[in-house]
């Protein structure tokens, strides 16, 4: 089945955390989804050494060698090119991408955020729901649009939030979580099983 499988890109600015979620996912032999190549931001990345373990490319791409966002969305699809992803998942991927960038790869570009959107978008995602007090929070899969976080929703999950939490805890809680619905959104994807309309993400019965 591996000739088979699509061919991901993962964009990623840090510990790789999803990415190892993600890549941990694509050792099944049922799952129709593999990592062609890892980028980021940062060279230091963790997430870089983790694709070299899984014998992944990881390429860094020095946005200081690029000048402006324009510049650097040119090079990231220049780089992206010769491994002909099928999909490109933004896994803790700090920069923000230009226009031009997401609408070429509309309903291509996937990406991960720990709260339930529209609630909370942006840094600090956690801090801000405990700040609001809010009884649950969560996690949320959506495609990219040219808004913070603002992209129509794939798959969510809620993690209760306790009274005695701290950004901490219920970081680690919703990342369990995370790293369960990343993988699936993306198998879903695989199996062309998404379809968007307008705001609405619509999952399709598997065959």
């Amino acid at each position: 089945m591996s000739a088979e499988r699509l061919p991901l890109a993962v964009l990623a600015s840090g510990r790789g955390s999803n990415l190892g979620a993600i890549l941990d996912a694509c050792r099944a032999d049922d799952f129709p989804a593999r990592v062609a190549v890892v980028v980021s931001d940062r060279e230091s990345a963790a997430a870089l050494e983790r694709a070299r373990r899984e014998g992944v490319d990881a390429v860094f791409l020095d946005p200081k060698a690029c000048g402006d966002r324009a510049a650097y969305d040119d090079a990231l699809v220049a780089t992206l090119e010769p491994y002909r992803p099928g999909l490109v998942c933004l896994a803790g991927f700090m920069r923000l991408l230009g226009s031009a960038f997401v609408k070429a790869w509309a309903g291509r570009l996937m990406n991960i955020h720990p709260s339930l959107l529209p609630a909370f978008p942006g840094l600090h995602p956690h801090r801000q729901a405990l700040d609001y007090g809010v009884k649950v929070s969560g996690a949320t899969v959506h495609f990219v649009d040219d808004g913070v976080d603002s992209g129509p929703v794939i798959l969510q999950a809620s993690v209760p939030v306790r009274a005695d939490d701290t950004e901490d805890s219920l970081s680690a809680r919703v990342l369990v979580e995370e790293h369960r619905l990343y993988p699936e959104a993306i198998r879903l994807f695989a199996e062309g099983r998404l379809t968007i309309a307008g705001r609405r993400v619509f999952v399709k019965e598997k065959p």
